[in-house]
């Protein structure tokens, strides 16, 4: 056996006591190894080093395995024991969610509680047994950035009658589009418009910004209109000095409908939309337009609309949040400045495809009762939602 003298000794006390856990039994086995025949009980007369945590290192040089995975103890997380967990929950809470209606933030509120969460997972076919208590589902949804907000007592909260039933109706609405991979779902919506010029947004910046005290004089404004693809988070914002009329939307629609098919191979497109007054269902020349644009890309186009006082549940709505987040602060001085802030943006990761529409459109513009006769043969509207719910069917050649 090699002879530990004082000076092995020290040295080998002083790097035993600089490792910890494994590299610490595995460098004492190594040792003894070294020392030959009777190393072992040496090594515990003259190191004071315990036996059983050196057969320990042994083993774990001969398997390979560390013994003290700390990962590997203790209970593991419910997303971990129910990988479908998370996405179960986002696909109940994240339709009855709504952004910041101030837009001073990018949260997201919810109106479902934690325990009436963890009663809809039960109904998908979730086991009592294995889902987790209502204090761990609160949790699961902060880590998913749902938010509850206190109920305002003072301010009632606006409904018509069929409030309920359009909603229940656009949740299926949606949910079955999702679900058909060759149905595509899109959220629309403009912003309000957009002084251009050396005027403060609010927010804060790092750097020393001066701004106008008042916006009197503006020259230029624009109007920005998103397009949102909420199951694969693609954007689409569009800028106009024009007006986001009923024929700026369906032209800018057919613009990005052949980059859509493609990537997509879809044949159903469903619109989310707060039935706002160009693209009303109700506006003339709006259905006139998608009865001509389903036509000529045949396709079926369905209009699931969000009810009144309610539009910030549209998933659009999410991106304009992040967008005005993203723009505090600074200085929206130049259309080009304007154009570059919205490009630098990122949803869920993702930049949005920007566009400046320099086309003028004319406001006003509607469709006489007997022409539009020819256009609603290509319209089915839901008997008891007739506003809230149609489908236009392909097969307008004009």
């Amino acid at each position: 056996m090699l002879k530990l003298t004082d000076d092995i000794k020290n040295w080998l006390l002083d790097t035993a006591q600089k490792l910890k856990g494994s590299d610490l039994r595995v460098f004492m086995a190594r040792t003894i190894q070294q020392l030959g025949y009777g190393g072992a009980s040496a090594a515990e007369r003259e190191l004071h080093w315990n036996r059983s945590t050196i057969r320990k290192g042994a083993q774990e040089i001969k398997t390979g395995a560390i013994k003290d995975k700390f990962s590997d103890r203790g209970r593991k997380k419910s997303e971990i024991l129910l990988p479908n967990l998370l996405d179960d929950i986002k696909k109940i809470v994240d339709p009855e969610s709504q952004t910041d209606p101030s837009f001073n933030s990018s949260r997201l509120y919810t109106r479902l509680t934690a325990s009436e969460v963890r009663k809809r997972l039960l109904s998908t076919g979730y086991d009592d047994m294995s889902l987790p208590c209502t204090r761990t589902i609160n949790t699961k949804l902060s880590d998913l950035d749902y938010n509850p907000k206190k109920v305002q007592k003072t301010k009632p909260h606006k409904k018509i009658a069929e409030t309920d039933a359009i909603f229940a109706q656009v949740h299926k609405s949606n949910k079955d589009a999702d679900k058909n991979p060759k149905e595509i779902r899109i959220s629309i919506d403009a912003k309000a418009k957009m002084n251009i010029g050396n005027f403060s947004r609010g927010g804060r910046n790092r750097v020393l910004t001066k701004a106008e005290d008042h916006d009197l004089g503006v020259k230029t404004k624009l109007t920005p209109f998103g397009f949102y693809l909420p199951q694969y988070d693609d954007i689409f914002l569009f800028f106009t000095k024009s007006y986001a009329t009923s024929d700026f939307i369906v032209d800018r629609l057919e613009e990005i409908w052949s980059e859509i098919q493609e990537k997509y191979d879809v044949d159903i497109l469903t619109i989310n939309a707060d039935n706002g007054m160009e693209n009303s269902s109700s506006r003339t020349q709006y259905i006139k337009r998608l009865v001509e644009f389903a036509g000529r890309a045949q396709i079926t186009i369905n209009l699931a609309y969000y009810p009144p006082y309610h539009s910030k549940y549209n998933p659009v709505e999410r991106v304009w949040g992040i967008y005005e987040n993203h723009i505090q602060g600074d200085i929206m001085d130049t259309v080009e400045t304007t154009l570059k802030f919205a490009e630098s943006m990122k949803y869920n990761g993702k930049n949005p495809s920007v566009k400046l529409i320099d086309q003028v459109y004319q406001t006003g513009v509607k469709v006489v009762k007997k022409v539009m006769e020819k256009y609603n043969k290509f319209v089915e509207r839901m008997p008891t939602l007739k506003k809230w719910s149609l489908t236009i069917m392909p097969g307008y050649s004009g």
